[in-house]
């Protein structure tokens, strides 16, 4: 049995439905009831959990082949990211309590950088899950380009307002399809100690290229302008934001370079998605 965590989640269903496909049994780990009835309709079984809940976490793992972990992202996280830290405690508990065959948790390019980020999360996840008696593998994913879905409507009026900078960097992307594929493909293999993988799309793009994208989707002019540096912290904190910092941070590294995978572009797996494959479906999905 194989439990999947996040599995109403964009990468998590791809997931589930890959198991599903290959005849596996699925346990779909889930916050509440309200969206396990097409899981259910489908013979996974379901399981009830949140992620800060060590008891429910380990009933939810028990006796499984393998886990597949998504960590919820918190994009507006406390200094110190104190909710992350909780999550990381609780899944540690459940997971040596349950203890399952393997683990395959989700990450992210750049999660072994040095400086604190909001991606600096995923890097607490890495070195605590590390600790683990059983194998566990990391997949580093790059940038999603269903990320992009904010750009649509600023796109139908012609400009996309970029935070990636300068506009002719190329930033590694990546589909949720292609992440949840490989990840389902992770969980069916055997490996020992820590593992690593690294996935970005077929090629990296940048921010003038994914206008030209959008253009060709929408069948009207785009182009991408930059928004200066020095307007981002008024701008997210209008936004609601409280602790910009790390979120800033992030986005420093990917136009600075420091976010990058530790095998560079040259190491990384590739999946198969183009960036206007994605953003087709985003727009034909309204």
């Amino acid at each position: 049995m194989f439990a999947v965590t996040g599995i109403t989640g964009q990468v998590g269903a791809v997931v589930g439905a890959k198991l599903l496909e290959r005849g596996l049994p699925v346990r779909a780990v889930m916050r509440n009831e309200e969206k396990a009835g097409s899981w259910r309709e489908r013979s996974a079984e379901i399981a009830i959990a949140e992620m800060t809940d060590a008891a429910a976490l380990a009933d939810a793992f028990a006796g499984a082949e393998a886990v597949f972990l998504l960590i919820p992202p918190a994009f507006d996280p406390a200094p110190g990211f104190p909710q992350a830290k909780i999550v990381i405690e609780a899944l540690k508990t459940a997971l040596v309590k349950a203890a399952p065959k393997k683990v395959v948790c989700l990450s992210t390019i750049g999660a072994q950088a040095k400086e604190e980020n909001l991606l600096t999360q995923l890097g607490l996840v890495e070195q605590a899950l590390s600790e683990l008696p059983m194998p566990v593998a990391f997949l580093r994913a790059g940038w999603f380009m269903e990320n992009s879905v904010w750009d649509i409507a600023p796109a139908r009026d012609g400009v996309i307002p970029s935070f990636l900078q300068p506009l002719d960097k190329p930033v590694p992307m990546v589909g949720v399809r292609d992440v949840g594929a490989v990840a389902a493909e992770m969980l069916q293999e055997d490996w020992t100690g820590k593992r690593i993988v690294e996935l970005e799309g077929p090629y990296r793009i940048t921010p003038l290229q994914m206008a030209e994208a959008f253009a060709t989707v929408l069948g009207r002019p785009v182009q991408a302008e930059t928004i200066e540096r020095d307007a981002w912290e008024a701008l997210f904190r209008s936004q609601g934001m409280q602790n910009p910092g790390p979120r800033m941070r992030m986005l420093d590294g990917f136009n600075e370079g420091w976010i990058e995978f530790e095998g560079g572009e040259a190491g990384s797996r590739k999946g198969g998605t183009t960036f206007e494959t994605a953003i087709r479906a985003l727009v034909e999905r309204g």
